[in-house]
């Protein structure tokens, strides 16, 4: 095992600097996924799991998500909560049983709500209450890509360390080219955010500034079918 001082973030700008793979790139159907953008990890100082990375990140997650809709491309939002008996949390929930604990997000409660930040459009959206991980574990995120014949999955959300990761390696699996946009991800500590962002630039997907994110989607032609049907 190679070894070094250098911290997580020195190493994934390093990567970033110098890549040693070329990029998936992107295709011409892509599908966003904003992962868990709830009060529970959003909302910082008021819980104990709220992360944040970069202070403008919903910010990004509105703008990205407004060029989807736009474009007649899926948006998608995730958010975990649980039944009162925390029993459909399986045996993740067995580890604590704090106030904190991931089983104790209810359904319907304050920490399960979506950000204030946010602009979902409840309407065209696609809203997905997911129990694990990943964005994809049990839930018809495949069927809906399937009937969109998406090719691309751009990534936000939290933790990059966890769902985020998740997610991207289910992509990637599915052979979807994934993208995960630099700032509009978090974590609750640099360490294990940077150390993530390395490990999925190196295999499983492109890790990019969301700038370059949105001047692509801005340059790319609308879906017509989608345009059609929506009137637009």
């Amino acid at each position: 095992m190679e070894t070094s001082s250098k911290t997580a973030r020195e190493l994934f700008e390093d990567v970033r600097k110098n890549p040693t793979r070329k990029r998936f790139g992107f295709g011409a159907r892509p599908a966003l996924i904003n992962v868990d953008l709830q009060k529970a990890y959003t909302s910082v100082g008021e819980f104990a799991t709220a992360y944040e990375t970069d202070p403008r990140q919903c910010e990004y997650v509105n703008r990205l998500s407004a060029l989807m809709r736009d474009k007649g491309f899926p948006v998608v939002w995730t958010y975990v909560a649980y039944m009162d008996s925390g029993e459909d949390c399986g045996v993740w929930g067995t580890r604590t049983n704090t106030p904190d604990s991931l089983q104790n997000i209810k359904v319907g409660s304050r920490r399960s709500e979506f950000d204030d930040r946010l602009v979902i459009d409840r309407k065209r959206d696609v809203i997905v209450n997911k129990r694990m991980a990943s964005a994809f574990f049990e839930t018809n995120l495949g069927s809906i890509f399937n009937f969109h014949k998406i090719d691309t999955v751009i990534i936000t959300g939290g933790s990059t360390s966890g769902c985020v990761r998740a997610t991207a390696v289910d992509s990637l699996q599915r052979s979807f080219r994934t993208i995960v946009p630099i700032e509009c991800c978090a974590d609750k500590h640099e360490s294990p955010h940077f150390a993530n962002l390395y490990d999925m630039a190196l295999k499983y997907c492109d890790v990019i500034g969301v700038e370059e994110v949105i001047a692509h989607l801005a340059a790319m032609p609308a879906n017509a079918a989608a345009t059609s049907a929506s009137g637009g």
